[in-house]
């Protein structure tokens, strides 16, 4: 066994990224204060050809150099739009016709490993604040809340984290 080059990954250019087909998925940060997170998020979302990044309300935008940390680049591929309310992304994405699933603890959540994710259903992923969680007002404009499934003392996952969890089980139906 050995470690692959970079040559032997077969990695799209931004270019090529930008102008390849894209899994139905749009991932809404509704308030997210870390830009670390916001830059882990992005890379995430490229690893998984996301078609769209919401970026909500206090959440920042790039070009940002401590996003950049985490994102490594991935800013420049990534298709992303700010909304000053979540309301107003996810009102867009309804309208649009995707299922708008809360990844939050909430009554009536589906775990995670049990959500019916439809290949021919497209998805918004909403994650939120890294202490309040998704806004109630956002809550009330989704479809479904997922739960991320926990078995140690904390009550929650860094919102990187999730996102990254919440990703792979949804991008499953393209693969």
């Amino acid at each position: 066994m050995r470690k692959l080059r970079m040559s032997e990954l077969n990695r799209l250019s931004t270019e090529e990224f930008q102008e390849a087909p894209k899994n139905p998925i749009v991932l809404v940060l509704d308030n997210v204060r870390s830009l670390l997170n916001v830059g882990s998020v992005f890379r995430t979302s490229d690893a998984f050809r996301v078609e769209e990044l919401h970026l909500c309300g206090l959440t920042a935008t790039p070009p940002h150099r401590e996003m950049n940390k985490t994102a490594l680049g991935a800013t420049e591929s990534v298709s992303w739009r700010h909304f000053v309310e979540t309301s107003d992304s996810l009102k867009d994405l309804k309208e649009k016709g995707y299922t708008l699933i809360a990844i939050e603890q909430t009554s009536g959540a589906i775990s995670l490993e049990k959500f019916p994710f439809d290949a021919h259903n497209k998805v918004a992923l909403i994650f939120g604040n890294e202490v309040k969680g998704v806004s109630n007002e956002a809550l009330n404009l989704c479809d479904f809340a997922i739960e991320i499934p926990q078995f140690g003392t904390k009550h929650s996952l860094n919102i990187s984290v999730s996102a990254g969890i919440a990703l792979w089980q949804a991008a499953q139906r393209f693969i």
